[in-house]
């Protein structure tokens, strides 16, 4: 279990990383759009879309990676003053009541809404009318990255119950 942990460890890491480039295309999309609209008054039809996709895409592909280093909010004003063993324990109960069943559900329902779009070769509404297929399946891709994540720190946290420093305390 723990190969399996440190493999969607890995696919994260490699994931974030990779996805922290999409970065560069965002900022030369909204500097040429900048420079068009500012400068020659000659805006594009399609830079703000291009922005929003480049920007959901690399926030998605991130979630996995943020939730590996424990990036997200969290709010351990009470955790903070438990024992590790508590804390670890209160970590998978909440992650098997919660987090497990909630990303669960919205990985399979980004899943369903990327494979509906795959089926009506969905477009945007806008006069560019790019495809939205292939952002919404990279959008999947980011819940379901998320979702093993919580797998792998579910796993990890079962793990370090059944290390010695625990039995100590």
């Amino acid at each position: 279990m723990r190969k399996i942990a440190q493999a969607i460890d890995a696919l994260n890491e490699n994931t974030g990383y990779y996805s922290s480039f999409l970065v560069l295309p965002l900022l030369a999309v909204v500097s040429y759009e900048v420079i068009m609209r500012y400068g020659f008054n000659a805006p594009t039809t399609w830079g703000f879309e291009a922005t929003t996709f480049l920007y959901g895409v690399h926030f998605v592909l991130g979630l996995g990676y943020t939730h590996k280093h424990n990036g997200h909010v969290a709010i351990d004003v009470f955790e903070a003053r438990l024992a590790s063993r508590t804390r670890t324990l209160l970590r998978i109960v909440v992650n098997l009541l919660i987090f497990i069943p909630t990303i669960g559900l919205i990985s399979i329902w980004s899943v369903i809404y990327a494979s509906t779009a795959w089926m009506q070769w969905e477009v945007a509404s806008s006069s560019w009318a790019p495809p939205l297929y292939p952002f919404k399946t990279l959008m999947a891709i980011g819940f379901v990255l998320l979702f093993l994540q919580g797998i792998a720190k579910l796993i990890q946290d079962f793990h370090s119950l059944n290390q010695p420093a625990f039995f100590g305390e």
